[in-house]
């Protein structure tokens, strides 16, 4: 009987290293990165569609294909194709809508969010807007409205479970400083919050992780930015290099346990290789900040 007790606990011990084995090369990206991490905080790393916006939304879904990435968000009036007619949009015919859906499968891409965009003030036309998105598998809007929308954006935002992410310019405009934010979602449903644009809190010569820190328990996505500098002729560079403290703000994320999209926003002079260098970066700290 000790025999046969023995040989079974080596089995169980095979069974269990083999079935760890493929946990962990399942976590392992086509790009290489190890994604086990941000699968553990309940992070997804998107592309925004504005980085490549002198490109089409199909050449932009294959380069967020080789960047090994699973995620887009996408941006009103961007041209669908080189091969058709057609612009990103709740404008778009049911052909054109499946002949998208046809190309982000063949991509392994989910648009998980669009904007920064409006959205109609009247009941039925929002609905309308809701439905387009919905049909294309968003499940972020990220938006600039006006605070008296904001009860209608949260009432469609619950009916159709969907976040609404109210987006930061820098000052002037209107949400620059989270207090702004706070203020026009008080009352609101958690599915109302601010998508983070990090580098323009910069812009406006705001502490990116003191803004976290303010709008705790209201981030429902993020442009996610580094910058080369605080004051100044300011631009991104590679998440990590800059002085915006990019690991000091995955880390006051991780403590707000939150979940959800960061788009990597690269408005300057960029290349694949930087843009790559962004997401090995987001990676590494994930699984840092997602260890015991």
């Amino acid at each position: 009987m000790r025999k046969r007790s023995a040989f079974r606990g080596r089995i169980h011990v095979i069974v269990a290293v083999v079935v760890a084995s493929s946990w962990l090369g399942s976590a392992v990206s086509a790009a290489g990165y190890d994604e086990s991490g941000a699968k553990k905080l309940g992070w997804e790393l998107a592309l925004q569609a504005w980085t490549n916006n002198q490109k089409t939304l199909f050449e932009t879904l294959e380069l967020t294909q080789r960047l090994g990435l699973h995620y887009l968000e996408a941006y009103p009036g961007q041209k669908l194709s080189k091969d058709f007619e057609g612009e990103m949009g709740p404008g778009m015919s049911e052909e054109q809508i499946t002949k998208l859906l046809d190309k982000t499968k063949e991509c392994g891409i989910s648009i998980a969010a669009f904007g920064v965009t409006g959205v109609p003030g009247d009941e039925a036309g929002a609905r309308a807007f809701f439905e387009w998105a919905k049909k294309i598998g968003i499940h972020t809007l990220t938006v600039e409205p006006g605070e008296d929308q904001v009860p209608l954006l949260d009432k469609m935002a619950q009916e159709f479970k969907m976040g609404i992410a109210i987006h930061n310019h820098p000052q002037p405009s209107h949400y620059w400083n989270p207090e702004t934010v706070l203020a026009a979602v008080k009352g609101a449903s958690k599915r109302v919050g601010a998508c983070a644009d990090t580098g323009h809190w910069v812009r406006s010569g705001l502490d990116p992780v003191d803004c976290l820190k303010q709008l705790d328990g209201r981030v429902v996505s993020l442009h996610f930015k580094d910058l080369n500098a605080r004051t100044g002729d300011v631009h991104d560079v590679p998440w990590g290099t800059g002085a915006s403290d990019a690991a000091g703000q995955l880390a006051e994320l991780k403590r707000q346990g939150f979940k959800g999209v960061f788009s990597i926003e690269y408005e300057y002079q960029w290349d694949e290789a930087a843009l790559a260098q962004c997401a090995s970066f987001f990676y590494a700290e994930a699984n840092k900040l997602a260890k015991p």
